[in-house]
């Protein structure tokens, strides 16, 4: 029985030191890797390759949702989902939201002035590829923030 216990000690330790020492910490991670060219969002978090990104920063009215991105590179991305929109009729907390699929491209990217070890893209374009939400383009570009 103790021999067992023992055993199992040492499987335990030696599992632990494999993991240890084949998963790089994230300071070294950060300074061996090339910047990594990041979407950040309202809340100032850095974002790869996003499921949801926020549009509205104010209210929470206009939102990307169920995105699929089919290119994320350092120079651009490019990806599909539904914008959707709250028309707030008669007011935006009584309003109905309304989704729209979109094509999406992310681009432009600087220096993170809060991150410098990361790039993030600056422009964001939506292309409506069915209807639109009222007095929209077809195309509309966002400039992103910092």
């Amino acid at each position: 029985m103790q021999r067992d216990k023992f055993r199992a000690a040492v499987m335990m330790c030696a599992a632990a030191t494999l993991v240890a020492t084949a998963v790089p910490t994230s300071a070294s991670a950060a300074s061996s890797s090339p910047a990594r060219t990041v979407a950040v969002d309202c809340f100032s978090d850095p974002q790869v390759r996003p499921g949801d990104f926020l549009l509205a920063c104010g209210d929470g009215n206009n939102r990307l949702i169920g995105l699929r991105w089919t290119q994320w590179g350092p120079a651009s991305a490019v990806g599909s989902g539904l914008d959707a929109v709250n028309d707030c009729r008669p007011d935006c907390a009584s309003g109905t939201f309304h989704s729209y699929p979109v094509k999406v491209r992310l681009d432009r990217p600087q220096s993170w002035e809060n991150h410098p070890e990361l790039q993030r893209f600056t422009r964001l374009q939506l292309t409506y590829t069915d209807s639109t939400p009222s007095d929209t383009h077809r195309v509309v570009t966002y400039k992103l923030w910092d």
